[in-house]
């Protein structure tokens, strides 16, 4: 028999090999040659990228695989591409980082690109033998998102509302985020028909991302974020009546045509008039995970309303705020404690 695969250099090659009984022999000895040339790990980063992009982006939306893709071609390729992947040490590391912050990236930016190197080096790890992760020795560049979490309260929500009312669309499209904490790709992809005026129920089933100039509309980022959920009777009202103002729209349009460049710069804009510290739009998302927390809203609960994939996502996401909640419950009992002895 003979096959074609690429050795650990990237190159190109021919295998041939004679003496087996059967195909059934012959394909199980290609299978385990391949798997040991794919294991080899000095073969060049260049080369692994490729096994690692074909194993890891089956599973991933083509969103994700867009910004994973731009971030790997643009930030760590020219990079390393002609190193050998068992080379690269944790001095390699910090020299590139020092090369990326360079660049005057924002903080968050520069957490992400780690964290796909970081993650490049662990799948390496686990399925290639490599014998540590270079990146651990090096230590992350920048910081993460939640590191950078703003919060509003209702008192400065229902303010930024105030400097927002003359734009009815951005209006009500951050009203609906700030009362549901819905993803801003949810919510660009919600159509009129998802919210149902009658049962105050509204489903979430898609969302909405731009990739190469271009708004694409797929299933939401787990399948745990396809979920309902229950709109207190003022948020229905509020969208019936801005539903009511849509003429010449049906049941299948969108119900916000707007994009998230768009809701960036009015959050700003609404900020400043308003006198309010600036946050991002997913910050409204945390603002409402916030509300729910000072309330009392059970862990599970808010999990299932915000579409986590697993409990543990919150509770490592808000772990700050819940602690925060439960100093605030040991003051509530000793009040009550307090009342009874009256």
């Amino acid at each position: 028999m003979q096959f074609c695969y690429k050795d650990y250099y990237g190159n190109n090659r021919r295998k041939h090999k004679r003496g087996f009984a059967t195909k059934r022999e012959a394909k199980q000895f290609m299978d385990e040659f391949i798997m040991k040339q794919q294991s080899n790990i000095d073969m060049s980063f260049a080369s692994f990228i490729e096994e690692y992009k074909e194993n890891m982006y089956s599973d991933l939306r083509d969103s994700t695989i867009a910004t994973k893709t731009h971030m790997i071609e643009l930030h760590i390729l020219p990079y390393f591409k002609d190193k050998s992947i068992s080379a690269i040490t944790a001095l390699d590391i910090k020299r590139w980082q020092k090369e990326i912050k360079k660049k005057n990236y924002s903080d968050a930016y520069l957490w992400s690109i780690n964290t796909q190197l970081n993650a490049i080096f662990n799948h390496a790890v686990k399925f290639y033998k490599l014998s540590y992760n270079p990146c651990k020795g090096a230590g992350f560049m920048g910081k993460s998102k939640s590191g950078n979490m703003g919060i509003w309260s209702e008192d400065e929500f229902e303010q930024f509302l105030e400097a927002v009312k003359d734009k009815p669309v951005i209006y009500n499209a951050f009203f609906l985020m700030y009362w549901t904490g819905l993803r801003v790709g949810e919510l660009l992809a919600l159509d009129i028909k998802d919210i149902d005026l009658e049962t105050g129920i509204l489903s979430v089933t898609k969302s909405l991302n731009r990739v190469k100039g271009e708004d694409i509309i797929s299933p939401p980022k787990t399948q745990r974020s396809i979920r309902k959920i229950h709109l207190p009777k003022f948020c229905v009202d509020r969208m019936r009546e801005y539903i009511n103002t849509l003429y010449g729209r049906t049941s299948n349009d969108r119900l916000f045509i707007v994009t998230k460049s768009h809701l960036e710069k009015e959050i700003k804009r609404g900020a400043d008039l308003a006198g309010l510290k600036q946050i991002r739009v997913h910050d409204l998302r945390h603002s409402h995970a916030s509300l729910l927390i000072s309330k009392g809203v059970d862990i599970a609960t808010i999990s299932n309303r915000l579409g986590h994939e697993k409990i543990s996502t919150t509770l490592n996401t808000y772990s700050h705020m819940f602690e925060a909640s439960a100093a605030g419950v040991a003051d509530m009992l000793d009040n009550l404690h307090s009342g009874e002895e009256d």
